[in-house]
């Protein structure tokens, strides 16, 4: 498994080599489609991501000593972006969550080409897999 910096890294690289951010914005839609489909009795209110726009759920579940996530989203956009934090929180342990620094944000430059919305979403999916680890982790 790829380690938490790896995937991020990737991440930068994939968007460094896309000049346009209209194609960025496509290719955050392309990540949603290949986002693992979500059983829809998991897309429940207390799996909803508070401060969305869009509707946009996030469900976990222990595997041995990891979380493994379900996310989905309605909207395109939300799904690509829960699918980049998907890739690197899914099949992780609390401690691995609660101690990564999310810097692949800052250096595509994703926060300020969204509008505040989409960029408050964005803040609420993150805090909602930190929330997860932190009541997974074990006491």
């Amino acid at each position: 498994m790829k380690s938490i910096e790896t995937i991020q890294q990737e991440i930068i690289e994939d968007f460094s080599a896309i000049d346009d951010w209209m194609d960025k914005y496509d290719y955050i839609i392309e990540l949603g489609k290949d986002l693992p489909p979500m059983d829809d009795a998991l897309k429940t209110e207390d799996n909803l991501v508070p401060g969305c726009q869009s509707q946009v759920w996030i469900y976990p579940e222990m595997k041995g000593d990891k979380i493994v996530f379900s996310a989905d989203s309605d909207a395109f956009m939300s799904k690509g972006i829960v699918a980049m934090l998907w890739q690197i929180f899914n099949n992780r342990t609390p401690a691995e969550i609660l101690n990564t620094k999310l810097d692949f944000i800052d250096k595509i430059g994703l926060s300020e080409h969204l509008s505040m919305n989409r960029a408050n979403g964005l803040k609420g999916m993150i805090d909602k897999f930190y929330q997860y680890a932190k009541t997974h982790q074990k006491k």
